[in-house]
Formats: C-alpha cells, structure tokens, sequence
C-alpha cells in the first residue's frame, strides 16, 4: 500500500526531535511531575506491545474512562500505536450507563482511572472484560480489579515499530452527551482526523500554534470531548508542545495560574465562576473605576490576566455552550478577548469561528471555518454543514445516520440564521420546541434568549408541554444568591413584566419558578458537558407545571 494511503502520526516526530523536552506534567499538590517526550514515548511503547499481549484482533475497541491525567494520553497513544480504536467515556457515568455503552461500543478490553464512584461503575463492567487500571491518584476510587498500570507495563519490552494507521482505520468512536436520548456513538476515522489539518496553516490559525513546538496546553475539560482531543491532545501530538493537568476541581485555580497555557479553551461556565472569582475581590463600582484610570487601568488588567492564569494565552476560546454577549463584554473590559467557536462531535467540532478581537457581531458563532459550507433548512430553519470534518456515522445505528447525514449535509439539529456578512447566529434546537394546551408551537430557546442577559439565572429552561402559557424555570446563580428574597423577586418580576410586555401573548412567560435542586449530571438533568436535558426537566416536573401556571405568583420557590 503507498504511503498516501498512510495516516502519518506525527507524535514519533517530536517523540524523537524533543526526546528530553517536557511533554506531560502531572500535579501532585505543589510538585510537578513531568514526563518527557521520549519517556511517554517508551511508556506507550510498553503498553502496545502489553495490549496486543491481550489477544485482541487488529481494530479492536478499546475504552477509556477517566478523569484527565498524562496516563489518559499514553493510553491513547498506545491504542494507535497497536492498532485499535479508541472509544473514551465520560468518568462521572453511572454503572448502567457504562454496562450498555460497553456492549454496544463492543468493546473488547477497558483503561479505568481517576474516578470517584468505581464501586458503583464497576456492577457495569462485565468480570471477563480486561481491565487496565492507571496508578491511584488521591481523592479518587481505588481500581481493584484487573491488571495495575506499573506491574503490566514493566512485563513487557517497548514497540519498536512505528506504526501509522491507514487513513480509512478506525480513529475513535465518541459517544454524545445525549441532550435528546440515548448517546450515539460518532464513528471518525484518520482522514477526517488529517483533514483537520487545514486549522494550523500560516494562513489560517485561530490556535494560534507555534510550529517550532513552543505549545503550553492546559486539560481538564473531558478527554472524550471532541474540542479536547482535537484543540488539546492532537493538536500536541501535530505540532508539539506541553500539556499539564489539573489536580482535581479545588486546585484548578491554583495549577491553571501555575501554568499560564498559551491557549486555553473553556466553557461559558468557567468564565462565569472566573467573572464571580474577581468581583469577590473586587465591587463592580470599583472595578470599574479602576479600569477608567488609564495608568491603573493597564496595573489592573496584566494582574486579573496572572491570577485566571492567562497572562500568556495567545487565544481564549468559549465552546460547548452558548455565552452570553454581556459575560464576552465582560471580560472584554479586563483585556480578554475570547474567541467563540461552533461546531459538534459529529464534525470535530469545526463549523464556524468568531475571533476574540470581533466585537460587532454579539450573538454570532462566527463565519465558516476552512472547506466548510452551511446553509439554513427553509422549512425547519436548521442548521446544515458540509464539510471533510463530518463522521462516517453513528455506530451500528444506520436509520439514524441516514437521517442525519443527506446528500452529503450534516443536519445538526440546531436552528439558525445567516446574515448578510455569512455570520451565522443559533436561535435553538429543532426538537426542542413543544405544544402549549392552546395549540401554539413554542421555541422555547428563543424566550430564554430574551432573559439570556439575566446575571441571576444560572440556568433556565422554559417548559410549558399541556399548560396554556410557557413557564420558566431556573436555578439562581452565585451572584443571585447574594441577594435577599425580596431584592430577587423585585428583580425578576421587572425583568419578567419587561419581556412579557414585547412578546405575543402565547409567547407571553406566565411563572417563573426558582428550582430547589441543583442541576447536575448526577440526577440527569445535565449531560455530562452540562447541556440541559429537556426531555428529562418534563419527567422531573412536568406534574407541577398546572399548578405552577394559575398561582397567583408570578416567582414561584419550589
């Protein structure tokens, strides 16, 4: 087979040009322990040959479940190495969850890591499923099943091949959050993943990667999101650099700031709880007085940047999740500028792009990134892309595929509009819209945009399946919480009354109920990449929603 037919797998390059350099540093309370190119490289090797020791046919799946940590990477560089195919899990699933996504991955043999419930995880692994445990990391479950990281690796003498896979093999197989049932399992092989190339060219370089390998990348958000091993884990393995990890969530500051990464990619969230982090130290009256200082303003700034750990950072990135325009601006005024980006599992998350420096587009994703094409659906208003980054398919679930990939075009399901200047706006989800008792079709991500700006809500989902008028319901955010009863209900009265007084009256928000439990994965309101599951909002409190609706109320607590 010529070698064009070959993915060539850039890690053995760096592996050899920066053998003694950093490559993976791993922290253990005020100490870092780095791992070289050439030692991770040895360790991989190792564990190739370990693997394939297993009996495992060539392309066999392999899992991974764990919180990030460098054995994550070794892991997936020697399941490339050998030959198999990489299905990674999220590490907060639950033991049904894992049992039925380990039978329908067919998976063959099982990486377990920093986890914290493995006693419940471990009723979903199947006795005869070959496990490999990483080494324990404190604050999390001991893996006391199958083969240990240290005493299995050390059995065997490192891969001397350098393997590199065809480009028609098996990259991984990635299972969705399932924000509307159960996971599907994207189907990517290593052209798409080549493919992806076109993001890192002297031309077009939204990471704004150094070639020479002067990268310093910062991981913990899920290893098996598609951003991450794409921005994060091959974007080093492309084009060189380090990677450092994050002890646990108390000592996210803490390592972030000790590392300033010259990318970092986050979610709306984690801005959010960096945007409260600097107004516990500082009032917003104060902050802005400061920032209005021309001399104080630069002192100001430079500081902020140091202590969220991005003094350094060429690009901030936002994905995942929608942020709001008023938290981008925010954080426009310290000096960050972050850039927005679109995209999905089912296209390696590359859609559109809106730099960190644009500003006169509030609400955009951006314009279309290279080789992409997108068009809105006239009859749904969905979002269509075409593009050398979309998945073979979801695995063994044709029908499905067949309704989501037509005539070459990716249906996303999210609902959208392209202006003028190709910049694309997402307006809300194409399933997600319901039917009130009157009749009346409701989109309800378009309500919630409305009360998008709300610095209150820290999340809100507007219901209303059977009931005359959509209700909303939220959780409070940090900064809501710091005001009394009273002051809150002042608040989101006015606020309800000044949007409720520009809608159509069946558009019209009767109630707003403030949920007494946090949202989170554990009780399956959130997907994993905390996404709202609005089927399950339904199940939880759907019975509530008549009642909800004719109190004299207008702010209800649950």
């Amino acid at each position: 087979m010529s070698s064009s037919n070959k993915y060539h797998f850039r890690f053995y390059d760096w592996e050899e040009k920066f053998r003694d350099k950093p490559f993976l540093r791993q922290p253990f309370g005020d100490n870092w322990e780095v791992y070289t190119w050439g030692e991770a490289g040895q360790i991989a090797r190792k564990l190739a040959t370990g693997l394939k020791s297993l009996g495992l046919e060539k392309g066999s799946h392999i899992g991974l479940m764990s919180k990030n940590c460098r054995e994550w990477i070794i892991a997936d560089l020697a399941i490339i190495m050998a030959g198999y195919v990489s299905v990674p899990f999220f590490p907060n699933l639950k033991s049904h969850e894992i049992k039925n996504l380990l039978e329908f991955g067919d998976v063959k043999a099982l990486f377990m890591g920093k986890v914290e419930n493995w006693d419940e995880i471990k009723n979903g692994v199947d006795n005869e499923m070959p496990v490999i445990a990483f080494p324990h990391y404190e604050g999390n479950s001991k893996i006391d099943r199958g083969y240990q990281w240290n005493d299995f690796i050390n059995q065997f003498e490192a891969q001397k091949e350098n393997y590199h896979p065809n480009i028609d093999d098996i990259w991984t197989i990635i299972f969705t959050s399932g924000t509307t049932g159960n996971p599907k399992g994207v189907v990517l092989n290593f052209d798409i993943n080549q493919n992806t190339d076109v993001m890192y060219t002297e031309s077009y370089n939204p990471l704004c990667v150094d070639f020479e390998g002067n990268n310093s990348f910062f991981s913990y958000l899920p290893m098996n999101h598609i951003a991450e091993r794409i921005a994060i884990e091959f974007t080093t393995f492309k084009h060189g650099g380090v990677i450092s990890f994050t002890e646990s969530i108390e000592t996210f500051v803490k390592n972030l700031s000790e590392v300033q990464p010259s990318v970092f990619f986050g979610v709306p969230r984690i801005y959010t709880k960096f945007q409260l982090g600097i107004l516990s130290k500082f009032s917003q009256k104060k902050l802005d007085f400061l920032l209005s200082i021309p001399l104080l303003s630069s002192i100001i700034k430079k500081k902020i940047q140091k202590g969220l750990g991005l003094s350094k950072a060429k690009v901030i990135i936002s994905g995942a999740a929608a942020m709001q325009v008023v938290l981008r601006n925010w954080f426009r005024k310290i000096g960050v500028n972050i850039t927005i980006g679109y995209g999905m599992t089912e296209n390696c998350a590359i859609t559109t792009q809106l730099p960190g420096s644009n500003f006169s587009k509030p609400g955009s994703v951006g314009q279309v990134q290279p080789n992409v094409e997108i068009k809105i659906d006239e009859g749904s208003e969905e979002v269509l892309m075409r593009g050398p980054y979309v998945m073979l398919g979801y695995y063994n679930d044709s029908e499905t595929t067949n309704n989501t990939i037509k005539n070459g075009w990716l249906h996303t399901g999210d609902k959208g509009k392209i202006d003028d200047d190709g910049h694309l706006y997402i307006t809300g989800r194409v399933k997600d819209t319901f039917k009130t008792s009157k009749g009346e079709f409701i989109d309800p991500a378009k309500i919630e945009a409305l009360f998008g700006e709300v610095e209150y809500f820290g999340q809100m989902c507007v219901v209303g399946l059977g009931i005359p008028q959509p209700i909303m319901l939220v959780n409070i955010s940090d900064i809501g919480k710091k005001l009394t009863k009273d002051e809150l209900i002042e608040k989101l009265e006015n606020k309800l009354s000044s949007v409720n007084s520009k809608a159509f009256n069946y558009l019209r928000v009767s109630t707003i109920v403030i949920c007494k439990d946090e949202w989170t994965p554990q009780n399956e309101i959130l997907t994993p990449t905390m996404k709202i599951k609005r089927g399950n909002v339904d199940k939880m409190y759907m019975d509530k929603y008549d009642e909800w609706h004719h109190s004299d109320k207008k702010i209800i607590w649950e």
